[in-house]
């Protein structure tokens, strides 16, 4: 698990670069800063959630890493679904709280569609890396449980930031 820590270690570093690139932005849109630690932290649950399912499905034996997998492709639904209902909660809730604290620069509408479109790609990226790291740890002879939720969780905080800038680049 040691190289493995370390390469997440790497990973995260460049999350906090990413994020300092935009600091800017972020600044000039409050509601934003509001929206990062949230949408970082939804896009590792998320992750973390089909990662525990997943492994679960392998260690039964259930899961066949198939494209025609119905365990697989449920959970992946499942896991866009829920995206797409908690992430506009997320965005109102942000513009929320930076209203209650001192005005927002931008309308709800487009926090609550930045925070949509970014949870629906987060969630997507998410799902791939998640298939991906149990794949690769099944075929490492590795337990997926000691693996892939720490993998998940680090290289979605990393995913977090670039889409949810992305979003507001196109969006903003």
């Amino acid at each position: 698990m040691f190289p493995i820590l370390l390469v997440l270690t790497a990973i995260e570093l460049g999350s906090g670069l990413v994020l300092d690139t935009f600091e800017g932005t972020l600044l000039r849109y409050p509601s934003l800063l509001v929206l990062v630690p949230v949408t970082i932290g939804m896009a590792g649950n998320l992750g973390s959630v089909l990662a525990a399912r997943l492994s679960t499905a392998f260690h039964l034996g259930l899961l066949s890493f198939e494209a025609t997998d119905d365990r697989l492709a449920g959970n992946a639904v499942a896991t866009v679904g829920l995206a797409v209902t908690i992430f506009p909660l997320v965005g109102a809730g942000a513009w929320g709280v930076q209203t209650a604290l001192g005005g927002t620069a931008l309308p709800l509408p487009t926090v609550v569609l930045v925070a949509l479109l970014s949870g629906s790609l987060l969630a997507v990226l998410a799902i791939v890396v998640t298939a991906v790291t149990t794949y690769a740890a099944y075929r490492f002879g590795l337990d997926p449980d000691d693996v892939v939720i720490p993998v998940v969780t680090n290289v979605c905080d990393v995913l977090g930031v670039v889409v949810l800038f992305g979003a507001v680049r196109l969006l903003v």
